[in-house]
């Protein structure tokens, strides 16, 4: 057991009050209470803090008693499984008690509560993971995640297969740190576990699997992670559409992405890395479970047409009133990637790209203009009422399209004698 680091002077939110009233109160009477998990990791990586997870030796009626006792509000998220969250200040503490599992069957896990650290530290998926720290800062490393922190490797705790076995999306996760905090190659035998049982993600549930591979997809260089899962067979097997299609485009993406100062954007790197084909998108999202607007997106990037590279603003123009903007917005994002990719060893890309940065500048611009009539103008000109309505609608809206979105209301108005269907 290593206990020789510290946190202290690093982790401004270990001297938060609240946290340490929590900690304090869990630990009296010959408890005893550590924070856990990814705050040490992310505070020890210098990367950000998120969620705060507290393990303990109380069961979790006694972490309740104590945390209502003390003024906390908690809320029992998870007390079958030995979690409750205690919210002081709208900080939610996730605590749990000290656990080690019973029975497993690839996804879930029966548990059995215990006083032991060693053995829930033993428990958990990743060396990096398993990291405690005291309330004054001491960190407790039983399984040697700090050697690890050290050199960026990422490490199944024990046998890779034995953890695999114990939950499959621990495969997932296994890339998905890999592109947040690994280094190099990932570790050899993780990884050959990873490939060897890849067919138990078949037994996962889809939610899970799309929430790990959304979370991978956000890291800031997820191109690594992505081409060993390709190695492993796993990104097959959670993702075929990319089989054929591949992952070249993503380092292109992710490059543009920071030298252009664009935001990570998951569902993005999954178009670059898959077929635009409506059919195929369609079962992606089907498949996954993907929300409304996941699946609404890229069906949009899939119908959505690219300009060519050398249209002038004013086509693009006309082409975006009947186009999807988000849509749009994605082909070019894409477009633009792949150009500025080919543009190291091609004028003819950089100037493409040029264009297509051009056009994307003026799409982030770009208001829908409104057009000026209504259906109600075309009866009140003396127009059948009928299909014939909708038909001049369109017709005079396309020529208003046409003509630069120049012409008003009266101008409009003027060319409905010129259609048939009047009275």
């Amino acid at each position: 057991m290593s206990t020789l680091a510290s946190i202290a002077d690093n982790a401004p939110w270990l001297k938060d009050s609240s946290l340490q009233k929590l900690l304090a109160v869990l630990s009296s009477g010959g408890e005893g209470a550590r924070v856990v998990g990814g705050a040490v990791r992310n505070t020890l990586l210098g990367q950000r803090v998120g969620d705060l997870d507290i393990a303990t030796t109380c069961l979790p009626n006694e972490t309740s008693r104590r945390a209502e006792e003390a003024g906390f509000k908690v809320v029992p998220t998870g007390i079958e499984h030995g979690t409750v969250t205690v919210i002081a200040n709208e900080q939610p503490y996730e605590v749990t008690t000290l656990r080690a599992d019973v029975e497993t069957d690839g996804r879930h896990a029966e548990v059995a509560f215990g006083r032991e650290w060693r053995v829930d530290a033993e428990r958990r998926d990743f060396t990096i993971n398993a990291l405690y720290v005291e309330a004054d800062g001491t960190i407790i490393d039983l399984v040697g995640g700090l050697a690890d922190i050290e050199s960026r490797t990422l490490r199944f705790i024990g046998d890779p297969e034995q953890r695999i076995r114990e939950d499959y999306l621990r495969i997932l996760r296994f890339f998905r740190f890999f592109a947040w905090y690994g280094k190099g190659r990932p570790e050899s035998e993780g990884l050959k576990a990873c490939a060897r049982l890849k067919d138990g993600l078949a037994r996962l549930s889809a939610e899970r699997v799309w929430s790990e591979l959304k979370k991978l997809l956000a890291a800031p260089d997820p191109s690594r992670a992505l081409l060993w899962m390709r190695q492993a067979g796993v990104l097959t097997a959670v993702l075929p559409e990319s089989e054929k299609w591949g992952i070249d485009a993503i380092h292109g993406l992710v490059t543009t992405e920071q030298d252009l100062h664009w935001d990570a954007d998951p569902l993005l790197r999954l178009a670059s890395m898959i077929p635009p084909n409506v059919e195929r998108v369609a079962e992606l999202a089907s498949r996954l479970k993907l929300s409304n607007s996941e699946r609404d997106r890229l069906n949009a990037w899939t119908t959505t047409l690219p300009p060519q590279p050398e249209i002038s603003e004013a086509g693009f123009a006309k082409k975006l009133y009947r186009s999807s903007e988000q849509g749009m917005r994605d082909r070019l994002s894409l477009a633009l990637a792949s150009a500025r990719a080919d543009a190291v060893n091609d004028n003819a890309a950089m100037m493409r790209a040029g264009h297509l940065s051009k056009l994307l500048t003026f799409l982030e611009r770009y208001e829908k203009p409104k057009f000026p009539l209504s259906g109600g103008d075309i009866v009140a000109a003396g127009l059948d009422q009928g299909p014939a309505i909708g038909q001049v609608y369109r017709a005079l809206e396309d020529e208003w399209i046409e003509s630069g979105f120049t012409l008003n209301r009266d101008d409009l108005v003027a060319r409905i004698p010129d259609y048939p269907g009047r009275a």
